[in-house]
Formats: structure tokens, C-alpha cells, sequence
């Protein structure tokens, strides 16, 4: 196994870490309701993709209500 000869100084480290950078997601906006998300995935407000509804998004948190209410009682 390799061993490093000498010791890297915290810039140096960085240095050549700097590829391993965080990059911002990119964002479109949705057709239907105009919020931001990303790209590829079915809107998390209105439950369209690519001009069709795919998730029933009022179901989801119709079913969301109901265990609060259970639970509460």
C-alpha cells in the first residue's frame, strides 16, 4: 500500500479537491402551475409531467389530513 512521502498543506488539499465542487441543481419551470423543479421528475405541487397529470397530488394529501385527524383524536 502506498504511502504519502509528505504532508499536503490545507490549500494544497484543496486544490486538488476542487473538482469535487457541489454544483446547483438546475430548475425548470413547471407548464401547469409555474413553480420551479427539476427537470425530469413529475411536479411535487400539481402532480403533471410533460402536459399530463401522472400523481393525483389531491389524494396524497387527502390521506395526509386523515392520519393527522386519527391521530389527534
Amino acid at each position: 500500500m502506498a504511502v504519502p512521502k509528505w504532508n499536503r498543506s490545507k490549500s494544497k488539499q484543496g486544490q486538488r479537491r476542487m473538482h469535487l465542487f457541489l454544483k446547483t441543481p438546475k430548475l425548470l419551470v413547471c407548464q401547469n402551475c409555474k413553480k420551479s423543479i427539476p427537470s425530469h421528475r413529475a411536479c411535487p405541487y400539481c402532480g403533471f409531467y410533460r402536459g399530463k397529470e401522472v400523481v393525483d397530488v389531491l389524494s396524497k394529501v387527502a390521506k395526509r389530513e386523515a392520519k393527522k385527524k386519527a391521530a389527534q383524536r
